[in-house]
């Protein structure tokens, strides 16, 4: 991570990943693949653990995938003794996805004391939105 970066924590892709085992991000094959100067990128499989009964990636799944990849750079951008939790997502799915991989980034846009706000687009293995949410994460004190 350059001099520039957002980022007031330091993890490696190991340390996120491992953070995520045994939860449903686990269960979900959702994993962190980069972490540049001001994003998180992770991808998600679609298989028959995230898609929907008619065969396309559910909703639900891509949701979690918003929120996993927004909470991990939430916590990479607060400083030492807090915390965050989220407060609201939402998502608008544009495409439907059968099978592959997708990929979300989640981007800053605002990084504030109290609350933070990360934009994530979610593409197919061809890199065409699929999905863009939004998650809203409250900063609270560690321990509260």
């Amino acid at each position: 991570m350059s001099g520039d970066s957002i980022w007031q924590r330091q993890a490696t892709l190991e340390d996120m990943n491992n953070r995520c085992r045994g939860t449903m991000v686990e269960h979900l094959g959702i994993e962190i693949t980069a972490c540049d100067h001001d994003s998180v990128t992770a991808t998600m499989p679609v298989d028959e653990r995230t898609i929907q009964p008619l065969g396309l990636l559910h909703g639900g799944a891509t949701a979690a995938l918003i929120e996993t990849v927004g909470s991990v750079a939430a916590a990479l951008a607060v400083q030492d003794g807090y915390v965050t939790v989220g407060l609201d997502i939402n998502a608008t799915h544009v495409k439907a996805v059968r099978q592959g991989h997708v990929t979300a980034t989640a981007r800053a846009k605002r990084i504030g004391r109290r609350v933070q706000s990360w934009q994530v687009d979610v593409v197919d293995g061809e890199g065409h939105l699929v999905s863009t949410g939004r998650i809203t994460m409250a900063v609270i004190p560690e321990g509260k």
